[in-house]
């Protein structure tokens, strides 16, 4: 599809995608900051959607090379979620374009406020590891295939989800949590992007100028997060899982 842009709009859109990465790294949430932004410059929304997938796939890719090199995560410890997050995202990305989503939104603000709430109270989670509550093997069958389909089907807040079950389910602290999630979100955006891409739902132009951003963004704020632990990752998590509740409440029901 051909939209042209300003120079102007290709700067703020690095300028988004600077921003986005860095969030998105520490916390999840960056579409919050990305989409919008978007939207605004008249992109339509199935575009905008592509675009975005394009730009944060650079963003979670960063980020995760990031906490590999810096060995919070392994990416051997993780094929078995690779596998079973991709498996989920082709099976999502397959049945968005079957069956009608509306059901879907109704759910999640209730579950992300769940991961909110808990979290908020929960004091010392994610400040070390604790004993987790199921095997590494079962949970990333389970998390995998289900938040793979979810990102593939719907998407936001997906980093949310995977953060808080590592924390809550597999007892990760919160630096490792994070990187392990922007792991499993590579993995889903990539499947959910090549969907777009076939669909011709891709402005290349302004996803390539926002990755650019992303890459930068994601590298600074991963370090960031390596460094300064769950006292940094923590409240950033808390206010981009409240600001993605209440997005999804205001697009959903307002």
């Amino acid at each position: 599809m051909d939209f042209t842009l300003s120079v102007f709009s290709l700067i703020l859109l690095f300028l988004t995608g600077l921003v986005a990465g860095f969030v998105d790294s520490i916390a999840g949430g960056g579409g919050l900051i990305s989409l919008p932004v978007l939207l605004s410059l008249g992109i339509p929304p199935q575009l905008a959607l592509g675009t975005n997938k394009l730009q944060g796939s650079f963003g979670s890719l960063s980020s995760a090379i990031t906490f590999i090199r810096k060995k919070t995560v392994r990416l051997d410890e993780n094929v078995h979620g690779i596998v079973f997050t991709f498996m989920g995202a082709m099976l999502g990305s397959w049945s968005i374009q079957q069956i009608d989503a509306g059901f879907i939104r109704h759910i999640i603000p209730v579950l992300l406020l769940f991961v909110f709430f808990y979290t908020l109270f929960s004091k010392d989670l994610g400040t070390h590891a604790s004993q987790p509550k199921m095997t590494g093997t079962l949970f990333f069958t389970l998390f995998g295939l289900g938040l793979g389909f979810y990102d593939g089907f719907f998407g936001p807040g997906t980093g949310s989800f995977w953060t808080g079950g590592l924390l809550i389910v597999m007892g990760m602290d919160m630096t490792k949590a994070a990187g392990t999630t922007r792991i499993m979100n590579f993995t889903s955006n990539i499947v959910a992007l090549s969907v777009f891409i076939i669909g011709g739902n891709v402005l290349y132009s302004a996803g390539l100028c926002m990755a650019a951003g992303q890459v930068i963004g994601a590298r600074a704020g991963s370090g960031l997060a390596i460094k300064r632990g769950a006292s940094f990752i923590r409240p950033i998590f808390l206010t981009m899982v409240f600001l993605t509740i209440v997005r999804l409440i205001v697009v959903n029901y307002i």
